[in-house]
């Protein structure tokens, strides 16, 4: 009982150690659908265009912006694409201050992810097929290896205590692979999360509170996790050690 309870807990710490990732974005790329909008907002003088990339109460600055760049194209015709580089980085800037992420500058345009590419071409023919079958396949391959992984190493002897720790450890990657699985299907997925408005101090507001920017460093996650499973592996396998002497006893 001692050591089921023990096994329980430390699997509860470890599930409470999860979180979601940050998502790829393109959106401050040079061909991305914010810049894109913007020019087409300035070729047909309609700031409405890119008003639906910012939160309401960025729409002044935006509508400010758009109209000084308009101003300065038509006195300067030399300084067109100076005017609107301001206007671009200003929406992006705003735009990703919305999302609750730092702005970096506008990107140069690099190799979209295949997520993105496949959501942006389910936007072009409203169909979500590409989609569908893209995340499945990369679910069953990801759960199937897991899993052989895992159910490879369960039949350890007892008493390889190196043998008991590699269990452990293919176990843990298991549960949580699936567990974030669910959670990114059943839940605000990341890039939803950064579009909820953000308050003054850099996090992120949404229904189920408040989350902090720095909850998107992996780096950090991936060290929190790392001395999570190393603590669980050395307590199941002391439990195991004293569970095997008493029976000696």
């Amino acid at each position: 009982m001692k050591k089921s309870f023990l096994f329980s807990f430390i699997l509860s710490i470890l599930i409470g150690s999860v979180s979601i990732q940050d998502a790829y974005s393109h959106c401050d790329t040079k061909s991305g659908p914010v810049i894109s909008a913007a020019k087409e907002a300035i070729k047909t003088g309609n700031v409405n265009l890119v008003l639906i990339w910012v939160k309401p109460d960025a729409e002044e600055i935006i509508k400010k912006a758009f109209k000084n760049t308009l101003d300065v194209r038509k006195t300067n015709p030399k300084v067109q694409e100076l005017a609107d580089n301001y206007f671009f980085e200003t929406l992006v800037r705003i735009h990703r201050q919305g999302e609750g992420a730092p702005y970096t500058g506008i990107k140069e345009d690099t190799e979209i992810e295949p997520p993105i590419q496949a959501s942006d071409k389910a936007l072009e023919s409203s169909s979500d097929s590409d989609v569908l079958k893209l995340l499945n396949q990369h679910i069953q391959v990801g759960v199937s290896v897991k899993f052989n992984n895992m159910i490879t190493a369960k039949n350890f002897d007892k008493n390889n205590v190196g043998a008991g720790r590699e269990f452990v450890e293919k176990y843990v990657t298991f549960m949580h692979y699936v567990e974030g699985i669910y959670n990114a299907a059943s839940k605000l997925p990341a890039h939803s999360v950064e579009h909820s408005q953000a308050d003054g101090h850099g996090n992120v507001k949404h229904e189920n509170g408040t989350v902090s920017q720095a909850v998107h460093s992996t780096s950090e996650h991936d060290t929190t996790g790392h001395l999570l499973i190393i603590g669980a592996t050395v307590l199941v396998v002391a439990v195991q050690i004293i569970t095997s002497k008493r029976r000696k006893v």
